[in-house]
């Protein structure tokens, strides 16, 4: 492992992988259950195209199904017989959600967009060749679509000419949809992208003032200047922030923490408050939620289900007397309180509302425990990482039985009819993927992860789902987190076939698995813990805007364009990082992070550092003298003002950065959440 400082000098080029991603849906995924695509384990004699078989979106069960419905179609006319046989295995493209134009928000067409794009287009000479041909249950039969009998008849019976047919199948112009022309989806071309030249920072607050680091920033719901920030130890404070580049620091009252559970959490290692999300109704209810980490010898009411047990084979004498002695917890918390509506809360009610989950911990790292709610389908999305330890002895992450090493979404508006079976009170959505499958759990909506430190939905893509997961030996990585898909570890990290040293825990075969693989990847040569952050769309910073922004522990940035739009494929560029000279807390000499933590994003999509010794806002680069010459794109309305506010106090501060493996930077990877044993 090298030091930070080498890292951040070089202008290091990342080995990326070419991943799958595109259009609106975001990556590969499939109409069928909006689930990532896999291979057949078989070769498909129906829909037999090479694309399809290699990494499509259908089983044998399907192909054969698919054959059976083009043989109910009776069709005579070879020529058309060969344009519905592609229509119907467009089911089977590794994109068909796209086709389909499928989402969280969005029921399925019957049939594929059809390509308009030009003369004689695929559409046209579909018409050509079925309009006279009849066809029974035909899928572009209208008004029928969706029933169970349907009539055999030419297209002609339904539509006029060629144009009344392909003005009712194409997508509409400029929606980003794709459309099918007959074989699989190619990617598109590439865009010139002229990366970040640098990111210019101010620092806005410190971290000497004896409350430590900050693990989120998180935007008030009411679109204000206003951000909540925690600390390890169990604080939340309301902060008021000014313009970028105005010279403030953090309006921060450090003596009125919007809500403390320092009595309930710790401040050790892995474990603390790791994770707070604002109901999508906040304004009106009032409810939010945490994640935090609770030592049950201290708080008794803290203990959960541990996971240790039968069901992965754990041994709780090699675990050790600890085994479950901390726990994983889900709480909501309200603010309203007679007087305060939830936009002039300044204070929480201190009394938890409701346990929402909770799980005890086989060893005291690996917890991962953000909190995010879907922007489209207003779910919890509450990670676990795989219970801690080295090589996830367990195989937890594997186990579908066992919500360690998870992605999970609950349903937490739905109260549960009754919470036996559940890790607490909530539902479980009926779309998750491993709802009323056997042997499983249907709180997973992903699996297969290390210990996911820092994920973020992309605001103006709400179906990329990115998240950092942390690696052990080898491999640092970012994932886009699809349902029901399987991240790989313990049986990959990153791309590489991992070799357990220890496996208690039973086994998983490589071949047995479709493991998606990673977008983004580097070895430990370049970094040692992965901290995830955001696609930015500040507009302080034309030249990052769209770019996803993710960082190092050891204080490294960068920056990823994906390049082709909509391919899925990552071009990864080094983004070294100055401090204005407007900053209002003086940057220490050299203007390295110590020890990047984690990314926050205010109501504008102002970007955010979270580092060892403060926080940092990105500005505009020309405060630090960095050329930027892209143009940012127009700007929507702005939010309506909410009322005003008392003012909070200002914050102290104090300098910024060595990347130095000091002994303090050492202390950092013993106690942050991001130490990768």
């Amino acid at each position: 492992m090298s030091t930070g400082e080498g890292f951040r000098g070089g202008a290091v080029a990342l080995v990326l992988l070419a991943c799958f991603v595109i259009s609106t849906t975001a990556y590969p995924l499939c109409v069928k259950n909006l689930e990532a695509p896999g291979r057949a384990n078989a070769n498909l004699t129906f829909c037999s195209a090479p694309e399809y078989t290699a990494n499509g979106c259908c089983s044998k069960a399907d192909d054969t199904q698919i054959k059976a419905t083009y043989d109910a179609m009776n069709i005579s006319d070879a020529t058309c017989g060969a344009f519905m046989k592609q229509i119907l295995c467009s089911k089977c493209d590794a994109y068909s959600a796209d086709l389909y134009g499928a989402s969280q928000n969005s029921q399925a067409r019957p049939v594929p967009f059809l390509c308009t794009n030009s003369t004689n287009s695929y559409c046209d000479q579909l018409w050509s060749a079925c309009a006279n041909v009849n066809i029974t249950n035909s899928p572009f039969e209208p008004g029928l679509q969706n029933t169970s009998v349907k009539a055999s008849a030419p297209l002609s019976s339904f539509y006029n000419n060629s144009t009344d047919f392909c003005a009712g199948e194409a997508p509409v112009p400029s929606n980003g949809d794709l459309c099918f022309n007959g074989t699989a989806l190619k990617l598109p071309s590439p865009v010139g992208h002229t990366p970040p030249a640098g990111m210019c920072l101010e620092r806005l607050d410190n971290s000497t003032a004896g409350k430590g680091y900050y693990l989120n920033l998180v935007p008030h719901p009411d679109g204000s200047d206003r951000v909540f920030v925690n600390t390890q130890d169990g604080h939340i404070y309301l902060v008021n922030i000014s313009e970028p580049g105005s010279g403030k620091a953090f309006g921060i009252d450090y003596n009125a923490p919007f809500l403390n559970i320092s009595a309930r959490t710790l401040n050790k290692g892995e474990l603390g408050l790791m994770g707070i999300a604002f109901h999508p109704n906040f304004l009106n209810n009032g409810r939010f939620f945490i994640s935090y980490d609770c030592d049950t010898r201290k708080v008794p009411d803290c203990k959960a289900v541990c996971g240790c047990s039968t069901i992965n084979r754990c041994n709780l004498t090699a675990v050790g007397a600890n085994a479950c002695q901390y726990s994983a917890i889900v709480a909501e918390y309200t603010v309203n309180a007679t007087g305060v509506t939830p936009q002039t809360a300044t204070q929480a009610n201190p009394q938890e509302v409701k346990r929402i989950f909770s799980f005890g911990l086989p060893y005291d790292n690996h917890h991962a425990g953000g909190l995010w709610f879907g922007p489209v389908d207003k779910y919890l999305y509450y990670p676990l990482g795989d219970g801690g330890l080295a090589d996830d002895p367990w195989n937890n992450a594997q186990n579908l039985n066992m919500p360690l090493g998870k992605m999970m979404r609950l349903d937490i508006d739905t109260p549960p009819a009754s919470t036996s079976g559940l890790f607490g009170n909530y539902s479980i959505p009926r779309d998750n993927p491993f709802y009323g499958v056997n042997n499983t759990r249907a709180e997973i909506w992903a699996y297969g992860l290390r210990n996911p430190w820092r994920c973020s939905f992309d605001r103006q893509r709400p179906s990329y789902f990115y998240c950092a997961d942390v690696g052990q030996n080898t491999i640092e990585e970012v994932d886009l987190i699809s349902k029901g898909g399987n991240y790989g570890w313990r049986v990959y990290e990153g791309t590489n076939v991992f070799k357990p040293s220890q496996s208690p825990g039973g086994v998983t075969a490589a071949n047995s698995i479709n493991a998606i693989m990673p977008i983004i990847e580097y070895n430990h040569s370049l970094g040692i813990s992965v901290c995830g952050g955001y696609v930015s769309y500040s507009r302080q910073d034309a030249c990052a805007y769209g770019n996803y922004l993710y960082a190092d522990l050891n204080g490294v940035m960068w920056s990823a364009f994906e390049n082709p739009p909509q391919s899925g494929k990552y071009v990864v560029s080094d983004l070294p990082y100055q401090c204005s000279p407007k900053t209002p807390v003086p940057c220490n000499a050299g203007g390295s992070l110590d020890g990047i933590i984690s990314y926050g994003e205010d109501a504008k999509g102002d970007i955010y550092i979270l580092a060892v010794n403060g926080a940092y806002r990105m500005v505009n680069p020309s405060e630090c003298g960095i050329t930027c010459t892209a143009t940012l794109p127009s700007e929507g309305p702005a939010p309506a003002p909410g009322p005003a506010l008392p003012p909070s106090a200002p914050s102290d501060a104090s300098s910024i950065f060595v990347i130095v493996r000091n002994s303090a930077f050492c202390l950092v990877l013993a106690l942050c959440a991001l130490v990768w044993f």
